[in-house]
């Protein structure tokens, strides 16, 4: 109850914040007459998205698609890799230094050989965002599953639990804190990495307004793109939380 009391206060909170930055902001430009094509006043953003919602909707509708199918990839490779290193031990090694190679190989680099080979459809956009989602859910599942409760553990082998029993029933559970803890990274970066991707082009989506709106120095239209991300990215965090805060309450009341 007091947490969900809090989230009221935390919202208003948030809000009142966001309010100062962009009055702030607001000032600032007009203050010291910033041309529009240096920095708009948020005002002149709000402006074209009242203008234009069909647009920008239509546009957010492509990249969220992008970013829940990468995210979607992304967390089955690195949930099923994790699982392998999990069962098979001796792989650990060499899986993680190939998933490391990944990680540290420039996707930006990557996104435009990709529209090079496979066209400017969403199918590019969902392979780079699944591989900047990959590695971090890869490695808070695993880290999930290398840290269960030693006791429970010696408890299953007390009830001679096969290793998918010890596996399903055990360690996917008490690593789901660890799962939604890469959720809540992943889960925004992906839309990120859904943009990162349209830039490199793209026939629609919020990353293909971005682009355009920066080659003609219209910029209003950039920053609005901008505002919907943010407000997109902490919509799915919030609710990737609510779910979190159910989902682990539900089974720990099974447990008890």
């Amino acid at each position: 109850m007091k947490a969900s009391n809090q989230r009221p206060m935390n919202f208003l909170f948030s809000f009142v914040l966001s309010a100062i930055f962009l009055t702030i902001w607001e000032i600032m430009v007009r203050v010291n007459h910033i041309p529009i094509y240096l920095l708009p006043a948020p005002s002149r953003a709000f402006q074209v998205l009242a203008q234009q919602p069909g647009y920008f909707a239509e546009a957010l509708s492509i990249t969220l698609i992008e970013a829940f199918i990468g995210l979607a990839l992304g967390f089955l490779a690195g949930f099923s890799i994790a699982s392998l290193i999990n069962t098979f031990p001796q792989f650990e090694d060499g899986v993680m230094t190939l998933a490391i190679l990944i990680k540290s190989t420039p996707l930006v680099a990557i996104a435009p050989l990709l529209t090079i080979w496979l066209g400017f459809g969403v199918f590019p956009k969902i392979i780079i965002t699944g591989l900047l989602t990959f590695f971090p859910i890869l490695i808070n599942v695993l880290v999930g599953f290398q840290s269960g409760n030693r006791d429970l553990m010696d408890l299953m082998m007390v009830f001679k639990s096969s290793k998918w029993q010890t596996y399903s029933k055990l360690k996917v559970f008490l690593s789901l804190p660890f799962i939604f803890a890469a959720l809540r990274v992943s889960a925004p970066l992906a839309l990120v990495g859904a943009v990162v991707a349209e830039w490199t082009g793209a026939s629609g989506g919020l990353g293909r307004v971005m682009w355009l709106s920066y080659a003609n120095l219209n910029l209003p239209p950039l920053f609005a793109s901008i505002f919907i991300l943010s407000l997109s990215g902490m919509a799915i965090y919030s609710l990737i939380v609510q779910i979190e805060q159910k989902i682990i309450r539900w089974n720990q009341f099974q447990v008890t």
